[in-house]
């Protein structure tokens, strides 16, 4: 049940019809004016139930991280710094589970490949996403040297994907296999 939640709250937040950036500014301010941002609405409402979940959220991990992850990608600032630290939340979890947080890593070194690709992410997420976990681990001295490493793996993904994005919609051959190259390394 609470797994159907979380995909349907997720489902709607990432419909196309929903994606305020990619409407003229003037109906964007029209939509917002008239109904406002439904994404943050939902968005916040899917944060506050996953850490009313307790001890079940490990049932969710890493099932759910690539519709977290799709979420927190969408360019609205107020959702993404209201919905990053659930990543967090799901690295102490598995982290008390099972001692290390591998699944949660696997799957978003997965679905991140697949969602910038698809257009999601960009310099500011990549910005947030290094900030909130890094200040959410100062917190916990036990996870802080793994989440570093953690940030830095992932930072250092989005930089070359993000890079291969921008090159690929260039016309510029040799750029595009350096970039190939260096996101293989």
């Amino acid at each position: 049940l609470w797994g159907n939640y979380f995909h349907l709250g997720l489902g709607f937040i990432t419909q196309e019809s929903l994606q305020l950036h990619n409407f003229s500014p003037t109906k964007r301010n029209k939509i917002l004016a008239k109904y406002g941002d439904m994404r943050r609405l939902i968005g916040f409402a899917i944060r506050d139930m996953w850490y009313k979940l307790g001890s079940h959220k490990i049932c969710f991990i890493p099932g759910i991280v690539g519709p977290i992850l799709e979420m927190t990608l969408i360019p609205e600032e107020e959702l993404r710094r209201a919905t990053i630290p659930i990543f967090f939340d799901m690295i102490t979890c598995e982290h008390a589970h099972s001692g290390n947080f591998h699944k949660f890593e696997n799957e978003i070194i997965l679905k991140l490949d697949h969602e910038v690709e698809g257009g999601g992410g960009d310099e500011r997420y990549m910005q947030l996403l290094e900030t909130i976990l890094l200040d959410c681990a100062a917190e916990k001295p036990a996870l802080k040297s793994q989440v570093q490493n953690f940030v830095a793996l992932v930072k250092g993904l989005l930089i070359r994907l993000l890079d291969y994005r921008t090159v690929m919609s260039d016309d510029s051959r040799n750029n595009r296999m350096s970039c190939t190259v260096n996101l293989l390394v």
